[in-house]
């Protein structure tokens, strides 16, 4: 009996992982395209960390390095209750509309339509989350 890979709860975080840091990189690109040269590696990594331009980000930073640290444990299994949970915060953190009017969201919603790297990004991280989503 084989088993489906995609099936596996840790394949599972470790794809959706893959999709956001994807997401995430593509915002940066954009926000530091915006802000100008941020100088050397060292200087970018300073601002992504403490500069106000991208502290909208941050909100995606901590999901990723949640998401690493959930991998990291090796106490604890993942299993399809932490996929789920995971999904369910990522869809919670970049659900667009009325419902959702903090300075995340009028930025992410701005990226959005300034980006078509970004809407790609974004489709693709919704592509992933509606595979994870539990069937009805």
């Amino acid at each position: 009996m084989t088993t489906d890979p995609q099936a596996d709860p840790r394949t599972q975080l470790k794809s959706l992982s893959s999709v956001l840091r994807k997401l995430h990189k593509t915002l940066v690109d954009l926000e530091t395209e915006r802000f100008g040269n941020p100088g050397n590696a060292f200087e970018h990594l300073q601002l992504l960390t403490t500069h106000p331009q991208f502290a909208w980000l941050r909100q995606i930073s901590e999901m990723m390095v949640e998401i690493d640290e959930r991998l990291d444990d090796k106490e604890e299994p993942v299993n399809a209750a932490t996929v789920e949970n995971y999904r369910k915060a990522i869809e919670s953190q970049l659900a667009l509309g009325p419902e959702n009017s903090s300075e995340f969201h009028q930025k992410y919603l701005d990226a959005l339509q300034e980006s078509t790297q970004v809407a790609m990004a974004h489709g693709e991280l919704r592509h992933r989350l509606s595979q994870l989503a539990p069937s009805a």
